[in-house]
């Protein structure tokens, strides 16, 4: 039966705050200051889930979201289509500083920056994962289920993801395809195969490599290349099948200048890269610390390895070595570092690599995150190890969805 809600504020994950009968209600489809009918889809002994089904009082942030497949029940991957662009990045904000109050105990003044590549919110996701049914219609999962919602276009997809349509097609033995579009408009489809299927590839719009996810990191290809090019600034990245690479075709090199400004290198420096994927910020490290200093790039995904190590072949003053980075830094003998730069996965750092990292003693620790969360509490462990936090830039590198970047910057307490 649905429960009328007066919604209070926004929350992390996507959600808005209500109450009902004494119980927290997480609602969403709904904006802070609304009047809604909810209809409740989880219950727990402390709280509620809920989607807004029906608006009585509306917001003046609300606008009519421009996806079809977007609303109660449908496809989960948009959180805010129906609120303004401007609305969802003062809701960012609001997240991201209240997880820094509450967890880390910062007051900071939060503005969630645009990127640019996203008109009007959409066409930036250069790569897009579609989860394949049983009949082989592809299609993207609906909010917390394993069920698919089959769409025949993706409003956020980027115009030449759309170009190969994917979601217009069937896929019989494959459980996803995920479509690639890069900077340099390579183009591929990684098919991952159902147990012990053979998968038929249907004709693409436009022409494509198609790989094989083969399970544990190794990726073939069954037509074209397995790399993929990406360039940022003077340099090109290869990237192998759907390696680890920025979703929006804005947030690198965005990313890349905030990193480099808070990292302040210079040459003769030693730094760290932890987490460093296929090496986008390494090897901007390795040019500006010069051949008198050196840059250790640490990874624990082989592939990414790979990459890194071609991408930074250039330049001798960087390696990039395999391995988790708890675990890596023991092994290698890394005692000190000028720099620290991480860009974790969204669990975050976690304690025991907030402390293993503060013993190099470096200058500066450059942290992105996309996680206001994990942030947040990474963040409140630095600070009595001797790292406030002294400033932080957030990126709306993810439009109509809750997802922020962000970039923090801590500075080593020399009293």
């Amino acid at each position: 039966m649905p429960i009328e809600l007066d919604v209070e504020r926004v929350a992390n994950g996507g959600w808005c705050v209500a109450r009902h009968e004494g119980r927290v209600v997480f609602v969403r489809h709904a904006l802070p200051g609304e009047r809604v009918l909810a209809e409740v889809t989880d219950e727990t002994t402390r709280f509620l889930r809920a989607d807004a089904v029906e608006i009585i009082r509306a917001s003046p942030d609300r606008v009519t979201p421009p996806c079809p497949f977007a609303g109660p029940g449908r496809c989960g991957g948009c959180d805010w289509q129906h609120a303004t662009l401007d609305a969802q990045r003062r809701l960012k904000a609001e997240v991201l500083a209240e997880q820094l109050q509450r967890l880390a105990g910062l007051d900071m003044k939060i503005e969630v920056e645009e990127v640019p590549g996203a008109r009007d919110g959409l066409g930036w996701r250069t790569r897009v994962q579609f989860a394949v049914g049983k009949d082989g219609v592809p299609g993207l999962r609906r909010h917390r289920s394993h069920e698919i919602e089959p769409v025949d276009a993706c409003l956020i997809a980027h115009p030449e993801v759309e170009r190969l349509g994917v979601e217009r097609a069937d896929w019989p033995g494959a459980t996803a395809v995920e479509a690639i579009v890069t900077s340099t408009r390579d183009r591929a489809v990684v098919v991952t195969p159902q147990p012990r299927r053979r998968v038929a590839v249907p004709d693409l719009g436009a022409e494509a490599s198609v790989l094989v996810d083969e399970g544990h990191g190794h990726v073939r290809a069954a037509r074209g290349r397995t790399a993929l090019t990406e360039h940022v600034g003077t340099r090109d990245y290869r990237v192998t099948g759907s390696g680890f690479w920025q979703v929006h075709p804005g947030a690198p090199a965005v990313l890349l200048d905030a990193v480099t400004e808070y990292a302040a290198a210079s040459p003769g420096n030693w730094a760290l890269d932890l987490y460093c994927g296929a090496g986008l910020f390494t090897a901007t490290l390795a040019e500006a610390v010069g051949p008198q200093g050196a840059v250790l790039g640490i990874e624990s995904d082989p592939q990414a390895v790979q990459d890194a190590r071609h991408n930074l072949r250039d330049l001798p003053q960087a390696r990039v070595e395999r391995g988790r980075v708890e675990v890596a830094l023991d092994r290698l003998g890394v005692e000190r570092a000028d720099i620290v730069i991480a860009d974790p996965p969204r669990t975050g750092l976690g304690k025991d690599v907030v402390t293993r990292v503060t013993t190099l003693d470096p200058a500066r620790i450059v942290y992105v995150s996309c996680d206001p969360a994990t942030l947040a509490r990474d963040l409140a462990w630095f600070a009595p190890l001797g790292y406030p936090t002294v400033d932080i830039r957030a990126f709306d590198a993810f439009p109509m969805t809750h997802h922020v970047e962000i970039v923090a910057l801590l500075v080593k307490d020399t009293a």
